[in-house]
């Protein structure tokens, strides 16, 4: 499509709720209705409302007074995918390609351009749609800050202020019992959450699905600890974190959802194999989705609003299959078809990593 003929571009926000999402509708949708007098159709529950045709056209009362709300009013969906829809029949759950009708919808709407923002599963499915002729400009979501092609993603800098201030009120009572307090932080398989709250809220132990953990090295940063007047650890373990040779903990299987694996409760289980070792009382807290709810952050909320102008002056450029991204202070994009289906891990020589050994924090290895 040249630039210039852009007249509606559809709008959706794909898998988990983040902080920040309705800054960027916001900005993606004024930019447009502000600059060019293009229409935005809100598609609702992600790709859930292409696949149903349940769509709104956005005014610009809809978008206003939003930049602060936590959530997103258009909706979202970790489940739903065109390609491979989860579908319940005769008590099991079938995978079912709506592709073409997805594809109908969209003309039926004469769709221009759709954004999507989201992560590493939406960033997938977008790419599908453009193979299929759909063009499409991608937004890095995710607290997990997981996705490749962007130094950070908005929703992560609130995520991480929530569980430093986790740790901040857990580290009094720690404190006052004589306790070794684990908190446990979401992630999946990447430790950027985990690593920047552990840093942030002065965690003694950080643990991250890169470095798999030994148990011993834990215990003995424990016991150092203890040699020196300071009767209470804080421990910082991201859900996806592992033993050494070992597995990680599932706390549940949804087998309709593009994430079928649920990670949760290995805080719980190091910390009774912890109190077993020493004899210590533990006690073990899961953030969970705390860290996805509330208002985000001044930082998500400029981010936000940052990416979702890069997206709306990319659709006006006619750049498409494109996801904007952070690289140093400078927005940019990225081609869709490398994002895709990569995860973005803590590097081994991260600055991250080596400002918390420089700190005396134990990364679960021999400290």
């Amino acid at each position: 499509m040249a630039a210039g003929s852009l007249r509606r571009v559809g709008i959706l926000t794909g898998g988990g709720d983040a902080p920040g999402l309705n800054a960027v509708i916001r900005a993606v949708a004024k930019s447009l209705m502000t600059k060019k007098d293009i229409r935005v159709i809100g598609i609702e529950d992600g790709f859930q409302g292409l696949i149903e045709n349940r769509m709104r056209e956005l005014s610009w009362g809809d978008v206003s007074g939003i930049l602060q709300s936590g959530g997103t009013i258009l909706g979202t969906s970790n489940k739903a995918n065109p390609f491979e829809n989860p579908t319940l029949r005769d008590g099991k759950v079938v995978r079912l390609d709506l592709s073409e009708q997805t594809l109908r919808n969209i003309e039926k709407w004469q769709l221009d351009a759709i954004v999507c923002i989201g992560g590493d599963g939406t960033m997938t499915i977008s790419r599908r749609l453009v193979e299929r002729g759909v063009p499409v400009i991608g937004v890095p979501k995710t607290i997990d800050n997981d996705l490749y092609g962007t130094d950070i993603t908005f929703g992560y800098d609130t995520a991480v202020s929530i569980g430093a201030e986790a740790i901040d009120r857990i580290h009094t009572t720690a404190q006052s019992h004589h306790r070794i307090m684990l908190v446990e932080i979401m992630g999946r398989n990447a430790g950027w959450l985990a690593l920047g709250a552990g840093i942030a809220g002065g965690a003694d132990v950080i643990l991250i699905p890169e470095i798999e953990y030994e148990l011993d090295a834990i215990c003995a940063k424990v016991e150092e600890r203890s040699r020196i007047g300071r009767r209470f650890s804080i421990i910082a373990v991201s859900e996806g974190a592992k033993p050494r040779g070992g597995e990680v903990v599932v706390s549940r299987i949804v087998k309709d959802s593009v994430e079928a694996i649920r990670l949760g409760g290995i805080s719980i289980k190091l910390g009774n194999e912890i109190e077993d070792r020493l004899g210590r009382e533990t006690r073990a807290t899961v953030l969970g989705h705390l860290q996805r709810g509330g208002s985000p952050t001044a930082f998500d909320r400029i981010l936000a609003t940052r990416f979702g102008v890069g997206a709306a002056d990319l659709l006006v450029q006619g750049k498409f299959n494109q996801m904007v991204a952070l690289r140093g202070d400078q927005i940019v994009s990225v081609p869709i078809h490398e994002v895709g289906g990569r995860t973005r891990t803590v590097p081994p020589d991260s600055p991250l990593l080596a400002a918390a050994e420089a700190v005396g924090t134990c990364l679960g290895i021999a400290c």
